[in-house]
Protein backbone atom coordinates (compact mmCIF):
# COMPACT_ATOMS: atom_id res chain seq x y z
CA UNK A 1 0.00 0.00 0.00
CA UNK A 2 1.09 3.26 -1.02
CA UNK A 3 1.91 6.07 1.55
CA UNK A 4 -0.40 8.95 1.92
CA UNK A 5 1.27 12.16 1.75
CA UNK A 6 0.66 15.60 3.46
CA UNK A 7 1.37 19.06 3.08
CA UNK A 8 1.77 20.82 6.42
CA UNK A 9 0.74 24.86 6.19
CA UNK A 10 1.64 26.09 9.63
CA UNK A 11 3.71 29.41 10.19
CA UNK A 12 5.69 28.26 12.69
CA UNK A 13 9.34 26.85 11.20
CA UNK A 14 9.46 25.08 15.01
CA UNK A 15 6.21 23.35 14.64
CA UNK A 16 6.99 22.42 11.06
CA UNK A 17 9.53 21.16 11.85
CA UNK A 18 8.22 19.06 14.96
CA UNK A 19 5.17 17.85 13.12
CA UNK A 20 7.45 16.36 10.64
CA UNK A 21 10.02 14.72 12.82
CA UNK A 22 6.84 13.32 14.70
CA UNK A 23 5.14 11.71 11.61
CA UNK A 24 8.24 10.45 9.84
CA UNK A 25 7.85 7.06 12.04
CA UNK A 26 4.13 6.41 10.79
CA UNK A 27 4.57 3.56 8.12
CA UNK A 28 1.16 4.90 6.16
CA UNK A 29 1.92 8.69 5.81
CA UNK A 30 4.81 10.85 4.15
CA UNK A 31 5.45 14.20 4.86
CA UNK A 32 5.06 15.46 0.85
CA UNK A 33 6.33 19.39 2.25
CA UNK A 34 5.66 22.22 4.05
CA UNK A 35 4.32 25.69 4.00
CA UNK A 36 4.53 28.66 6.10
CA UNK A 37 1.29 30.42 4.63
CA UNK A 38 -1.42 29.86 2.20
CA UNK A 39 0.30 31.26 -0.71
CA UNK A 40 3.23 29.24 -0.82
CA UNK A 41 0.44 26.45 -0.22
CA UNK A 42 -1.58 27.08 -3.29
CA UNK A 43 2.31 27.23 -5.20
CA UNK A 44 2.79 23.85 -4.06
CA UNK A 45 0.20 22.00 -3.97
CA UNK A 46 0.20 21.42 -8.02
CA UNK A 47 3.57 20.44 -7.77
CA UNK A 48 3.68 18.06 -4.60
CA UNK A 49 0.06 16.29 -5.47
CA UNK A 50 -0.72 15.84 -1.31
CA UNK A 51 -3.57 13.28 -0.48
CA UNK A 52 -4.09 15.85 2.40
CA UNK A 53 -3.41 19.01 3.51
CA UNK A 54 -3.10 20.30 7.54
CA UNK A 55 -3.79 23.67 7.54
CA UNK A 56 -3.12 26.20 10.16
CA UNK A 57 -5.83 28.47 11.42
CA UNK A 58 -3.60 31.38 12.68
CA UNK A 59 -1.67 32.05 9.54
CA UNK A 60 0.37 35.03 8.93
CA UNK A 61 -0.56 37.83 6.10
CA UNK A 62 -3.33 35.75 4.94
CA UNK A 63 -6.19 34.21 5.77
CA UNK A 64 -6.80 30.52 6.33
CA UNK A 65 -10.52 30.60 5.32
CA UNK A 66 -9.54 32.31 2.27
CA UNK A 67 -6.88 29.77 1.50
CA UNK A 68 -9.16 27.11 1.88
CA UNK A 69 -11.40 28.38 0.06
CA UNK A 70 -9.01 28.57 -3.00
CA UNK A 71 -8.07 24.75 -2.14
CA UNK A 72 -11.59 23.39 -2.23
CA UNK A 73 -12.31 25.55 -5.25
CA UNK A 74 -9.23 24.26 -7.00
CA UNK A 75 -8.97 20.46 -5.80
CA UNK A 76 -12.64 19.90 -4.03
CA UNK A 77 -11.47 16.13 -3.31
CA UNK A 78 -8.53 16.98 -1.37
CA UNK A 79 -9.27 16.31 2.02
CA UNK A 80 -7.92 19.37 4.47
CA UNK A 81 -8.06 19.36 8.45
CA UNK A 82 -7.69 22.47 10.54
CA UNK A 83 -5.27 22.86 12.91
CA UNK A 84 -6.64 24.84 15.56
CA UNK A 85 -5.66 27.02 18.93
CA UNK A 86 -7.57 25.97 22.42
CA UNK A 87 -8.73 29.83 21.75
CA UNK A 88 -12.27 31.01 21.65
CA UNK A 89 -11.21 33.29 17.93
CA UNK A 90 -9.52 29.77 16.73
CA UNK A 91 -12.62 28.25 17.55
CA UNK A 92 -15.09 30.36 15.85
CA UNK A 93 -12.55 30.32 12.56
CA UNK A 94 -12.59 26.24 12.99
CA UNK A 95 -16.75 25.97 12.81
CA UNK A 96 -16.44 28.51 9.71
CA UNK A 97 -13.97 26.71 8.05
CA UNK A 98 -15.92 23.30 8.54
CA UNK A 99 -18.61 24.86 7.23
CA UNK A 100 -16.79 25.49 4.62
CA UNK A 101 -15.82 22.19 3.71
CA UNK A 102 -12.53 21.26 5.76
CA UNK A 103 -12.78 17.61 6.57
CA UNK A 104 -12.11 17.74 10.28
CA UNK A 105 -9.93 19.69 12.95
CA UNK A 106 -7.47 19.40 15.97
CA UNK A 107 -6.50 21.06 18.54
CA UNK A 108 -2.43 21.91 18.55
CA UNK A 109 -0.44 21.68 21.24
CA UNK A 110 1.29 24.55 22.51
CA UNK A 111 5.11 23.72 21.11
CA UNK A 112 6.75 26.51 23.69
CA UNK A 113 5.20 24.17 26.50
CA UNK A 114 4.85 20.79 24.57
CA UNK A 115 6.65 17.50 25.75
CA UNK A 116 7.94 15.12 23.56
CA UNK A 117 4.93 12.49 24.39
CA UNK A 118 2.04 15.24 23.64
CA UNK A 119 3.21 15.95 20.67
CA UNK A 120 3.50 12.91 19.79
CA UNK A 121 -0.32 11.75 20.88
CA UNK A 122 -1.02 15.21 18.77
CA UNK A 123 0.72 13.40 15.81
CA UNK A 124 -0.87 10.28 15.81
CA UNK A 125 -4.21 11.86 16.17
CA UNK A 126 -3.18 13.82 13.30
CA UNK A 127 -2.73 10.56 11.32
CA UNK A 128 -5.51 8.80 12.29
CA UNK A 129 -7.47 11.76 10.97
CA UNK A 130 -5.33 11.80 7.49
CA UNK A 131 -5.77 7.64 7.67
CA UNK A 132 -9.33 8.18 7.80
CA UNK A 133 -10.47 10.92 5.34
CA UNK A 134 -7.88 9.37 2.49
CA UNK A 135 -9.75 5.87 3.43
CA UNK A 136 -6.63 3.98 4.23
CA UNK A 137 -7.73 2.59 7.46
CA UNK A 138 -9.15 -0.95 7.18
CA UNK A 139 -12.45 -2.04 9.42
CA UNK A 140 -11.30 -2.14 13.07
CA UNK A 141 -11.11 -6.10 14.41
CA UNK A 142 -13.98 -6.21 17.10
CA UNK A 143 -12.57 -6.19 20.36
CA UNK A 144 -14.85 -8.97 22.97
CA UNK A 145 -18.48 -8.48 23.06
CA UNK A 146 -18.47 -6.80 20.40
CA UNK A 147 -20.20 -7.40 16.80
CA UNK A 148 -18.26 -8.15 14.15
CA UNK A 149 -17.36 -5.14 11.43
CA UNK A 150 -18.63 -6.49 8.40
CA UNK A 151 -17.33 -4.52 5.03
CA UNK A 152 -19.66 -2.66 3.64
CA UNK A 153 -23.14 -4.31 2.41
CA UNK A 154 -26.33 -3.13 1.68
CA UNK A 155 -27.56 -1.11 4.37
CA UNK A 156 -30.94 -2.72 4.29
CA UNK A 157 -29.94 -5.82 5.42
CA UNK A 158 -28.62 -3.91 8.76
CA UNK A 159 -32.16 -3.21 9.65
CA UNK A 160 -33.89 -4.34 12.86
CA UNK A 161 -36.20 -6.00 13.16
CA UNK A 162 -39.94 -4.71 13.01
CA UNK A 163 -41.65 -3.75 16.62
CA UNK A 164 -44.47 -1.14 17.39
CA UNK A 165 -42.71 2.04 18.38
CA UNK A 166 -43.44 3.51 21.86
CA UNK A 167 -44.02 7.08 22.40
CA UNK A 168 -40.46 8.93 22.49
CA UNK A 169 -40.12 11.44 25.67
CA UNK A 170 -36.56 12.45 24.72
CA UNK A 171 -34.09 12.63 21.65
CA UNK A 172 -30.27 11.69 22.32
CA UNK A 173 -28.16 12.63 19.91
CA UNK A 174 -24.32 11.33 19.21
CA UNK A 175 -21.76 12.86 16.50
CA UNK A 176 -18.56 13.19 15.75
CA UNK A 177 -16.20 14.32 12.70
CA UNK A 178 -19.11 16.20 10.26
CA UNK A 179 -21.34 16.78 13.26
CA UNK A 180 -21.74 20.76 13.06
CA UNK A 181 -22.35 20.63 9.95
CA UNK A 182 -24.94 18.22 10.49
CA UNK A 183 -26.29 19.39 13.90
CA UNK A 184 -26.98 22.68 12.02
CA UNK A 185 -29.03 21.13 8.87
CA UNK A 186 -30.49 19.21 11.52
CA UNK A 187 -32.05 21.06 15.06
CA UNK A 188 -33.65 23.93 12.86
CA UNK A 189 -35.56 21.56 11.49
CA UNK A 190 -37.64 21.49 15.20
CA UNK A 191 -40.24 24.18 15.88
CA UNK A 192 -40.34 25.90 18.96
CA UNK A 193 -43.02 23.88 20.67
CA UNK A 194 -41.14 20.48 20.16
CA UNK A 195 -42.77 18.31 22.69
CA UNK A 196 -39.46 16.58 24.39
CA UNK A 197 -35.95 17.69 25.37
CA UNK A 198 -33.17 16.91 22.84
CA UNK A 199 -29.87 15.77 24.66
CA UNK A 200 -26.52 15.89 22.59
CA UNK A 201 -23.10 14.35 22.53
CA UNK A 202 -20.57 16.13 19.78
CA UNK A 203 -17.31 15.17 19.95
CA UNK A 204 -15.59 18.45 20.36
CA UNK A 205 -13.37 20.73 23.15
CA UNK A 206 -14.57 22.88 25.60
CA UNK A 207 -14.73 25.93 23.82
CA UNK A 208 -15.65 24.87 20.60
CA UNK A 209 -18.85 22.98 22.25
CA UNK A 210 -19.93 26.74 23.77
CA UNK A 211 -19.77 28.38 20.60
CA UNK A 212 -21.19 25.44 18.41
CA UNK A 213 -24.27 26.06 21.32
CA UNK A 214 -24.14 29.70 20.49
CA UNK A 215 -24.35 29.32 16.68
CA UNK A 216 -27.00 27.11 16.74
CA UNK A 217 -29.26 29.09 19.02
CA UNK A 218 -29.26 31.24 17.15
CA UNK A 219 -30.33 29.84 14.13
CA UNK A 220 -32.89 27.35 16.13
CA UNK A 221 -36.51 27.88 17.25
CA UNK A 222 -35.70 25.74 20.31
CA UNK A 223 -34.13 26.60 22.33
CA UNK A 224 -30.31 25.51 22.71
CA UNK A 225 -27.51 25.81 25.37
CA UNK A 226 -24.58 23.73 26.87
CA UNK A 227 -25.53 21.21 29.43
CA UNK A 228 -25.33 22.40 33.00
CA UNK A 229 -25.01 20.88 36.37
CA UNK A 230 -28.94 19.77 38.05
CA UNK A 231 -30.21 21.79 34.89
CA UNK A 232 -33.62 20.59 34.92
CA UNK A 233 -34.45 19.26 31.06
CA UNK A 234 -37.95 20.73 29.51
CA UNK A 235 -39.42 20.46 26.09
CA UNK A 236 -38.23 22.53 23.27
CA UNK A 237 -34.82 22.32 24.76
CA UNK A 238 -31.73 21.44 23.54
CA UNK A 239 -28.42 20.76 25.73
CA UNK A 240 -24.87 20.12 24.13
CA UNK A 241 -22.66 17.98 26.45
CA UNK A 242 -20.14 20.49 27.62
CA UNK A 243 -16.07 19.85 26.10
CA UNK A 244 -14.15 17.54 28.25
CA UNK A 245 -17.11 16.49 30.06
CA UNK A 246 -19.47 13.59 30.26
CA UNK A 247 -23.02 14.41 30.28
CA UNK A 248 -25.61 12.24 32.00
CA UNK A 249 -29.26 12.91 32.87
CA UNK A 250 -30.80 11.40 36.29
CA UNK A 251 -33.98 11.50 37.31
CA UNK A 252 -35.68 12.32 40.94
CA UNK A 253 -39.14 11.59 41.22
CA UNK A 254 -40.89 13.34 38.01
CA UNK A 255 -38.21 15.53 37.53
CA UNK A 256 -34.87 14.76 35.33
CA UNK A 257 -31.87 16.60 35.70
CA UNK A 258 -28.17 16.65 33.58
CA UNK A 259 -25.17 15.35 35.03
CA UNK A 260 -21.63 16.47 34.59
CA UNK A 261 -18.55 15.44 35.50
CA UNK A 262 -15.12 14.83 34.32
CA UNK A 263 -14.47 11.46 35.06
CA UNK A 264 -12.34 8.89 32.60
CA UNK A 265 -12.78 9.08 28.83
CA UNK A 266 -14.62 7.05 27.59
CA UNK A 267 -14.10 5.28 23.91
CA UNK A 268 -11.37 7.39 24.47
CA UNK A 269 -13.96 10.60 24.39
CA UNK A 270 -14.79 13.08 26.62
CA UNK A 271 -17.89 13.87 26.61
CA UNK A 272 -18.74 10.19 25.49
CA UNK A 273 -21.79 9.27 23.93
CA UNK A 274 -22.04 5.97 25.43
CA UNK A 275 -22.51 8.04 29.05
CA UNK A 276 -25.39 10.31 27.37
CA UNK A 277 -27.24 7.14 25.46
CA UNK A 278 -26.42 4.49 28.71
CA UNK A 279 -28.47 7.26 30.92
CA UNK A 280 -31.07 7.77 28.85
CA UNK A 281 -31.12 4.03 28.26
CA UNK A 282 -32.03 3.86 32.47
CA UNK A 283 -33.90 6.97 32.92
CA UNK A 284 -36.06 7.01 30.16
CA UNK A 285 -36.44 3.16 29.01
CA UNK A 286 -38.72 2.37 25.95
CA UNK A 287 -39.73 6.15 25.37
CA UNK A 288 -35.64 6.68 24.42
CA UNK A 289 -35.00 8.14 20.92
CA UNK A 290 -31.43 7.76 19.96
CA UNK A 291 -29.96 9.06 16.94
CA UNK A 292 -26.23 8.19 15.65
CA UNK A 293 -24.91 11.07 12.83
CA UNK A 294 -21.87 11.03 11.14
CA UNK A 295 -18.41 10.46 13.59
CA UNK A 296 -15.30 8.41 13.67
CA UNK A 297 -15.47 5.46 15.69
CA UNK A 298 -18.02 3.37 17.34
CA UNK A 299 -19.07 5.70 20.53
CA UNK A 300 -22.55 5.00 20.67
CA UNK A 301 -22.60 1.72 19.86
CA UNK A 302 -23.17 -0.02 23.73
CA UNK A 303 -25.24 2.89 24.39
CA UNK A 304 -27.31 2.07 22.02
CA UNK A 305 -27.24 -1.46 22.96
CA UNK A 306 -28.94 -0.74 25.83
CA UNK A 307 -31.54 1.82 24.54
CA UNK A 308 -32.99 -0.93 22.13
CA UNK A 309 -32.60 -3.52 25.04
CA UNK A 310 -34.92 -1.12 27.06
CA UNK A 311 -37.37 -0.86 23.93
CA UNK A 312 -36.31 2.29 22.65
CA UNK A 313 -35.62 3.12 18.96
CA UNK A 314 -32.15 3.86 16.98
CA UNK A 315 -32.04 5.64 14.33
CA UNK A 316 -28.70 6.34 12.39
CA UNK A 317 -27.29 8.72 9.16
CA UNK A 318 -26.73 6.55 6.34
CA UNK A 319 -23.20 6.75 4.86
CA UNK A 320 -23.83 8.74 2.03
CA UNK A 321 -24.65 11.71 3.77
CA UNK A 322 -22.24 11.07 6.61
CA UNK A 323 -18.86 12.52 6.35
CA UNK A 324 -17.47 8.96 8.55
CA UNK A 325 -19.82 6.54 8.32
CA UNK A 326 -18.06 4.91 11.48
CA UNK A 327 -20.08 5.46 14.60
CA UNK A 328 -23.20 5.56 12.19
CA UNK A 329 -22.48 2.38 10.45
CA UNK A 330 -21.21 0.49 13.45
CA UNK A 331 -24.95 0.88 15.13
CA UNK A 332 -26.44 -0.30 11.45
CA UNK A 333 -23.91 -3.33 11.39
CA UNK A 334 -24.59 -4.20 14.90
CA UNK A 335 -28.65 -4.86 13.39
CA UNK A 336 -30.27 -2.63 16.26
CA UNK A 337 -31.13 0.43 13.98
CA UNK A 338 -34.30 0.86 13.54
CA UNK A 339 -34.66 2.90 9.98
CA UNK A 340 -31.24 4.13 8.17
CA UNK A 341 -31.63 7.73 6.77
CA UNK A 342 -29.76 10.41 5.03
CA UNK A 343 -29.58 13.23 6.54
CA UNK A 344 -32.40 15.08 5.04
CA UNK A 345 -34.70 12.67 6.40
CA UNK A 346 -33.39 12.75 9.50
CA UNK A 347 -34.93 15.66 10.58
CA UNK A 348 -38.70 14.89 9.36
CA UNK A 349 -38.42 10.83 10.94
CA UNK A 350 -37.56 12.44 14.43
CA UNK A 351 -40.62 14.76 14.29
CA UNK A 352 -42.91 12.04 12.97
CA UNK A 353 -41.68 9.94 15.77
CA UNK A 354 -42.01 12.37 18.47
CA UNK A 355 -45.76 13.76 17.47
CA UNK A 356 -47.25 10.93 16.04
CA UNK A 357 -48.75 9.21 19.19
CA UNK A 358 -48.82 12.82 21.02
CA UNK A 359 -51.30 13.68 17.77
CA UNK A 360 -53.36 10.73 17.96
CA UNK A 361 -54.13 11.19 21.82
CA UNK A 362 -54.82 14.74 21.20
Amino acid sequence: MSKKRILIVVDSVVMRRALTAALAPNPGLEVAGSAPNGRVALMKIPLLHPDAVALDIELPQDDCLETLEAIRTAYPQLPVIMLSAATERAASVTLDALTMGAKDHLVKPDIATTMDDTLQVFSDELASKIAIHCSIVPYAKPTSGLPVFLPPGDPALCIAAGRPAMRADVVAIGASVGGPNALMNLIPRFSSDFPVPILIVQHMPAIFTKLLAARLAAKCQVHVAEGSLDQVVMPGHAWIAPGDLHMSVERKGDVVRIHTRQGLPVNSCRPAVDVLFRSVAEVYGAHALAVVMTGMGQDGFRGCQEINAAGGQVLVQDEASSVVWGMPGFVARGGIADRILSLKQLGPEIVSRVWSQRMEKA
